[in-house]
């Protein structure tokens, strides 16, 4: 079966949704998303989207703020675009219906996170990117020209060169070979325009405050075409998400930091003036290694989150959803701290994109978390993700639908999915075990603090794992759970060569073999490019 439209967009989150909105309107629109469309991490962020709204802030305090949490690795120029483009970016999401908390005076209420010199941060109460996907999900829907393809995960990108079996420099992307999870049946969906827009990689580590799709499809899909891919070693590990043994890495927001909560110890020691002079609103690199440091000095499990001298009222208005979900676990916040432990959250790294979010691969374009476009550096400013999704769906859109307006050159012929001498397989204990081999090995080995020991033995496994993947992909018919195996592997495995090739600690980037940052050597991306 094949299905043609003019964009292909893989991924429903917030990048991937408004991308369609902005191109639908002059062409057709596939939408492929690998469980229902709401099933995005958008749909979890809580704190808010960060944008200059407020007389008392001004976009080169925002650049500035980015350009210091980034460890200075991110590039200026593109942090310049995005800021600027904050702003429009926010009231395009309002103009697509997107209700944004407000004081009584009718204006935007502002709230501040870590790393923020300035409150700056938009947010629908602490269920932000729920409003969002909400308000997009239905203008999507309510589109003719889109159709939205639930249950349906991609396998790999089809590019001109495999479709006419020539080496070609630069290549062009042509669609993508799918697979129907319902039915089992592999699609071949063409497009003048491909948009990988399939979020992060959380899953590729034992704990993560990330949704289950979040397994790095886009990342492995293009790296597998053959597109660079850079800053993979800038894992951002969240500080604060619940500990709880019942709780699946519920996160508590870093709006609650921005608010006034406060990190301590489990004897009440509030810690991070210890460790930066912003304390509770360093950035986030600061804080997880300083909770990863406290937790390994007193043996401790996790350390607690206090807000409760802010007081039960203003708790509840404010965290509404934090806080009963805290109470269904039996922790009461607005009288107790919040047990909390990091936990993998954001890629910083991705495709490497040009300006208006196009690889190298013609026609190809990496928007949202799956890109590395230079605006997050070695650390992620908190709030500036959902903003890139927007500014760069709007600037992708621009550039597709100026390229659609010239003759776009026809489809060579696509050849259906082979499936060749595949059986079904009766072996799901060996996908399941070797997922598991894989998120501990990272979480043990290329976690929060890392050493070129420890890397290089994770690299070892993950490439005798992989040589398993592979006779197993091919000898059994694709199923989501080997399709998500096989891209994790090679997450982990892009991680750990970016990891071992920086030899400095920058940001989210910390080994012990090479503590300092240097900026003489390494001021610059990690890249890495498959060779055929």
């Amino acid at each position: 079966m094949k299905i043609t439209s003019d964009f292909l967009v893989i991924g429903s989150g917030i990048a991937g949704l408004s991308y369609a909105l902005k191109v639908a309107d002059t062409g057709t629109v596939s939408i492929i998303t690998k469980r229902t469309i709401s099933e995005t991490a958008t749909n979890l962020a809580q704190g808010g989207i960060a944008s200059v709204f407020s007389t008392q802030d001004s976009f080169d305090a925002h650049i500035r703020d980015t350009m210091v949490a980034g460890a200075f690795l991110s590039h200026e120029d593109i942090v310049r675009i995005v800021v600027e483009s904050g702003p429009q970016a926010i009231h395009d999401l309002i103009d697509w219906g997107v209700q944004f908390t407000k004081n009584a005076d009718d204006t935007y209420a502002l709230t501040r996170e870590g790393g923020h010199s300035a409150r700056r941060i938009l947010h629908s109460k602490d269920m932000t990117g729920f409003e969002i996907e909400r308000a997009l999900v239905a203008a999507v829907r309510a589109h003719p020209n889109i159709t939205i393809h639930e249950n349906h995960i991609a396998i790999d990108l089809i590019s001109q060169a495999k479709a006419t079996h020539r080496r070609l420099k630069p290549d062009r992307c042509l669609g993508a070979y799918v697979l129907d999870i319902d039915s089992n049946e592999v699609i071949t969906f063409g497009a003048h325009f491909t948009v990988l827009a399939t979020g992060g990689s959380g899953k590729v580590y034992l704990y993560t405050c990330n949704p289950d799709v979040a397994t790095g499809d886009g990342v492995a899909m293009a790296y597998r075409a053959g597109a660079t891919i850079a800053n993979m070693e800038f894992i951002q590990f969240h500080p604060t998400t619940l500990f709880h043994p019942h709780a699946k890495s519920f996160l508590i927001s870093e709006a609650v930091r921005g608010e006034g909560a406060i990190l301590k110890r489990r004897d009440g020691t509030a810690f991070m003036a210890s460790y930066h002079e912003l304390k509770d609103l360093a950035p986030r690199d600061i804080v997880a290694r300083a909770i990863d440091n406290e937790m390994k000095t007193y043996g401790d499990d996790c350390v607690f989150l206090d807000i409760t001298h802010r007081g039960a009222d203003y708790i509840k208005d404010r965290f509404p959803n934090i806080y009963e979900t805290c109470l269904s676990y039996g922790i009461d916040m607005t009288k107790e701290p919040i047990p909390v432990v990091p936990a993998a959250h954001y890629l910083c790294g991705g495709v490497k994109i040009d300006t208006f979010g196009e690889t190298d691969i013609q026609n190809l374009f990496a928007i949202g978390e799956v890109s590395c476009s230079g605006l997050h550096g070695a650390n992620r400013l908190a709030s500036n993700s959902l903003l890139e999704g927007v500014v760069y769906a709007d600037r992708a859109a621009s550039r597709s639908l100026e390229r659609l307006a010239d003759k776009q050159a026809d489809f060579p012929s696509i050849e259906a999915w082979d499936s060749g001498s595949a059986t079904d397989s009766d072996e799901e204990v060996v996908v399941a075990h070797n997922w598991d081999e894989i998120r501990r090995c990272m979480w043990n080995y290329v976690g929060i603090v890392r050493s070129t020991k420890r890397l290089t033995r994770a690299l070892r496994r993950i490439k005798m794992i992989q040589e398993e993947i592979a006779d197993y992909y091919w000898d059994f018919y694709v199923t989501s759970d080997l399709i998500e195996l096989r891209n994790i592997a090679t997450i982990a495995e892009l991680i750990v060569l970016c990891a071992l090739e920086r030899k400095e600690s920058r940001g989210l980037h910390y080994t012990i073999d090479y503590p300092e940052t240097d900026d003489i050597h390494w001021k610059h991306d990690t890249l890495m490019r498959k060779e055929f």
